[in-house]
């Protein structure tokens, strides 16, 4: 499919920032007269450049060259505290192409990078690529413009970076290098196959290279090794994202690679046998928004989302679905347009109102956004003031929105979000039965070689060993172990290196942190955390101490050594009153430290060590580094969990550092206390009020409302803060359910609570509760949750008697009478290499006990030609008691269940929910995050009404 398009919504509407009008170095800022120095000669450049065309390179005009130039100068003051690590590079002898890729990367820099790396490991990277592109065959056939912004650039996603480049062309050069760019596109995500398979995971991205050792990930990182691989063999490529789903709980990230003047799409990782096929192409179809970030100022024919002085957006939506121009006017109460205003186009998502896009009006007070035909909540704020409109699919397109409001409203709201409808794709270009076959054969050895990789990991039995030389209790070694995968030798030998001497504290610090931290933290960084903070393990509690010092990670950066650098910053006396005393930390911090937000979009990216060189940084970085500090100075400090604000531990209380506000008192706080729904309050709660409680009297009128849904925090509910004219969501885990369990602490301030139903089209019932937080209070709540029809239509019946196979070579068949056992049935046909299904197998392993209350049964069906070697139930989790694993040669058993209940062309997984009668209740095919709990409620509703 071709991605190209002459048309921009946003070239005549003036939201997009003049590229030419960012302030320029300011000579009186240059201390060092050596930095001046270098500086007047880049400008020197910059002015032959402009006086001398024929000076131009990679095919840019004088006036590109110009504007390369001036943001290299900016990037270049800016981070002058690293002039030599960064910038002494351009000491060397250059070629005229290598010293001007290098200021194209610095010039558009993120800030993490500025901070984090030195100019060596970006002078090896533009070495390399240029000698790539001198020996690929289509290297001169890539125009510059395409090389410049999806060859050249190192970062795809917020990963760590590496020089990587020429370690990927050695894998990639020999099985590429006679092949035409369509082919070769097509044998690099083979070898992805080979290498990476998906996983759920944190939102932390992990390098390529890590991706190699560990040798899974979820669906962005598998993307980012597949963009990765294909730029250094010289192909342009780039990673796309729907930041969220319309019709489900989700985002997906999949590839674009340019083949001889056309862009296709492939699934990461996820071969087929020709491109612009995968399984997520339906799913596309309803999506709001495909774009791809480019740290430039990208000039190609494609639409423009957003176009920043370091960043553009592209809006790819139209390469998938069909698309719209959705026109708001802002306005002020008198009528007037309100020029400068921020428009955020929300969909419902994982219980919130997600921004997928943010657009500034024009002096018309005009904002236009290309979107996709489903509903969206437009939400315009300037100057604290805000104003919310609902723009629905089925009406017009246009909209005007009125701010007014500086306060939150009151009461109960309900909308119904509409996604965009399932839509018929077109014809796939045609895959002959020779093409499938051989697909097929590469998919079945990509797996095996993936796996023999596998086995080369520690197991069990050496986790087993390992702890009994060691004297450490056995599961707690084979649990991190086992979380390190290929970087488990690494994490053994730093076991048997340090245990000796420090006893259970080194298998402590390992447990201290996150799962994915075991794949790419090395012993240097791990002696560092361990010898650094051991110091104060006797000085505050274990609870306290494990947390809030031994832990190195703090957030989603990138853990390095830096207790030691931290250490020896600071005399021993400046330590000692920083820890009676740590507010004297946080003022120095904000006299010494410049927070600067508006140069990257990977806000708390930077490493503490990095930030701390570069003496700049994005808030929440700072903070990191504020809380890494304090850590290493033995100060206990954290992310507040719910609003990630830096805290530090004084007196048995946790104070908000604060970087120019006042630290906040407790009196500044009150909490919520949110009620068991049906009537059953909070244990306590019953008990008359405490002076200056305060009760949500909407909440006392609904508490007898009928039973509603177990909330599940990001999954049926969430909890936001008004802060300047936006709700900010309030960070819990992922799927927790014990909200009842103890009231929040929250600061005080105005709140909307949200859940939302979702149903079977993917449409979302919708509720909005506003609230207030009292200083000093307690404000309870009682969620409550829009009711889904309850009745459950037969769809039809199949036979009990229908034969499924045994896994086993000479295992015995069994029918679905058998596998039921009398109980109604999950039964659905997996693909157990596709991200689709391993969604579904990991729902059913979180759901697993609300399974077992159904007493439903559940019977996994996989295909012969979808059973790869490295299909192994074992290590699928919990599922649910009594699953059965079973195979359907030829699929017959599916069109058994299909005759009854046409499915769409969706592909797997296609679930099936049948009831004791052997009567279909409910079909779901494809993907669709939430389809197990669907199919629980399914469940649920058929016992109510047995």
């Amino acid at each position: 499919m071709n991605a190209n398009t002459n048309e921009n919504p946003n070239r005549n509407n003036k939201p997009v920032k003049n590229r030419n009008e960012a302030e320029k170095p300011n000579d009186n800022l240059l201390e060092n007269d050596c930095l001046k120095a270098n500086l007047n000669a880049d400008l020197e450049v910059d002015r032959n450049a402009v006086l001398h065309p024929d000076l131009s390179v990679f095919s840019m005009d004088a006036e590109a060259l110009a504007e390369v130039q001036r943001k290299f100068n900016i990037k270049r003051e800016f981070a002058r505290a690293k002039e030599e690590e960064l910038f002494g590079v351009f000491r060397e002898k250059l070629t005229e192409e290598e010293a001007w890729a290098l200021k194209f990367l610095f010039a558009y820099m993120p800030l993490n990078d500025l901070a984090d790396y030195d100019g060596s490991l970006f002078l090896n990277h533009v070495r390399t690529t240029l000698e790539i592109r001198a020996k690929v065959p289509w290297g001169r056939r890539v125009p510059d413009r395409l090389f410049l912004h999806f060859v050249l650039p190192l970062r795809v996603n917020s990963e760590n970076l590496e020089d990587c480049r020429g370690v990927l062309y050695e894998e990639l050069a020999e099985r590429t290098k006679h092949l035409p760019m369509e082919k070769a596109i097509l044998e690099t995500n083979y070898w992805c196959h080979e290498k990476a398979t998906y996983v759920g995971s944190d939102l932390r991205t992990i390098s390529p290279l890590t991706m190699l050792r560990s040798a899974q990930g979820r669906c962005g990182e598998e993307s980012t090794l597949a963009v990765s691989a294909l730029r250094s063999i010289g192909i342009p490529a780039r990673q796309c994202y729907t930041p969220r789903w319309a019709h489900c709980d989700d985002n997906h990230a999949w590839v674009e690679a340019w083949a001889d003047g056309q862009w296709h799409y492939i699934g990461a990782c996820e071969p087929e046998p020709a491109l612009d096929r995968g399984w997520f192409g339906a799913p596309a179809r309803r999506a709001m928004l495909v774009n791809t970030r480019v740290h430039a100022n990208y000039p190609g024919p494609e639409p423009v989302t957003l176009a920043e002085e370091w960043l553009t957006e592209i809006n790819l939506l139209e390469t998938y679905a069909p698309v719209r121009t959705v026109n708001v006017a802002v306005k002020d109460e008198e009528g007037r347009p309100v020029e400068g205003a921020r428009v955020l186009f929300q969909l419902y998502n994982m219980a919130e109102l997600y921004t997928i896009a943010v657009l500034t009006t024009d002096s018309e007070g005009l904002a236009a956004f290309r979107t996709g035909w489903g509903d969206l909540l437009v939400r315009a704020v300037k100057d604290g003031l805000w104003g919310e409109e609902k723009l629905s699919a089925a009406g017009s397109s246009s909209l005007v929105v009125t701010i007014r409001n500086a306060e939150e409203p009151s009461g109960t709201q309900d909308v119904d979000m509409v996604p965009p409808p399932e839509r018929e794709g077109e014809a796939l270009s045609a895959v002959t039965e020779e093409m499938l076959r051989v697909h097929q054969a590469r998919e079945q050895e990509g797996a095996a070689v993936r796996k023999s990789f596998e086995d080369t990991f520690l197991g069990e039995q050496d986790a087993v060993k390992l702890a009994g030389e060691l004297g450490l209790p056995p599961e707690r070694v084979w649990n991190v172990l086992r979380k390190a995968r290929g970087n488990s030798r690494e994490i053994r030998d730093f076991l048997r290196e340090r245990t000796a001497a420090y006893g259970v504290w080194p298998l402590r610090l390992l447990e201290s942190m996150r799962d994915k931290d075991m794949l790419d933290t090395f012993r240097p960084t791990l002696d560092d955390h361990l010898l650094h903070a051991l110091k104060w393990a006797d000085a505050w509690e274990e609870d306290v101490f494990v947390p809030y010092i031994l832990c190195p990670r703090v957030h989603f950066e990138m853990i390095g050594p830096y207790r030691r650098l931290f250490e020896e910053a600071f005399t021993a006396e400046e330590a000692a009153a920083y820890r009676v005393d740590p507010s004297g930390l946080v003022r120095r911090f904000a006299a010494e430290f410049e927070v600067r937000d508006d140069l990257t979009n990977l806000p708390g990216r930077a490493s503490a060590a990095g930030s701390f060189a570069l003496k700049k940084g994005d808030r929440l970085s700072l903070d990191i580094l504020l809380v890494a500090v304090c850590r290493s100075l033995g100060i206990p400090a954290r992310l507040h969990p719910n609003n990630q604000k830096a805290q530090f531990r004084l007196d048995g209380e946790w104070i908000n550092a604060g970087w120019r506000e006042r630290e906040e008192s407790k009196a500044q706080r009150g909490t919520l206390l949110l009620r068991q729904p049906g009537g059953h309050a909070h244990p306590g709660a019953a008990e008359p009020q405490a002076p200056g409680a305060h009760s949500d009297s909407a909440a006392s009128e609904e508490s007898a409302a009928a039973p509603v849904p177990e909330a599940s925090y990001f999954q049926n509910l969430t909890v936001a803060r008004l802060e300047d004219g936006l709700y900010r969501t309030i960070v819990f885990p992922h799927g927790k359910s014990d909200l009842y369990a103890e009231p929040l602490e929250l600061e005080a301030g105005s709140y909307r609570l949200t859940t939302g139903t979702r149903l079977k089209d993917g449409t979302v019932l919708a509720r909005f509760r506003h609230f207030t937080v009292v200083p000093g209070r307690e404000t309870k709540l009682t969620p409550t949750f829009r009711t889904a029809p309850s009745d459950v239509p037969v769809l039809g019946s199949v036979d009990g008697n229908t034969v499924f196979g045994s896994l086993e070579e000479n295992g015995e068949t069994r029918t679905l009478e058998d596998l039921a056992g009398g109980r109604a049935v999950l039964a659905a046909w997996i693909e157990p290499e596709r991200e689709p299904s391993k969604h579904l197998i990991h729902e059913l392993t979180e759901l697993s006990n609300l399974y077992a209350k159904t007493e439903a049964a559940v019977i996994m069906v996989v295909g012969d030609d979808r059973r790869t070697v490295s299909f192994d139930p074992a290590r699928y989790g919990a599922l649910p008691a009594g699953t059965h694993f079973v195979r359907d040669e030829g699929y017959v058993s599916l069109d058994e269940f299909n005759a009854k209940r046409p499915l769409p062309d969706a592909g797997f997984p296609h679930v099936f929910v049948v009831d004791r009668k052997g009567q279909i209740r409910h079909t779901q095919s494809g993907y669709k995050v939430g389809s197990a709990r669907e199919a629980l409620q399914i469940f649920e509703n058929l016992c109510e009404n047995d």
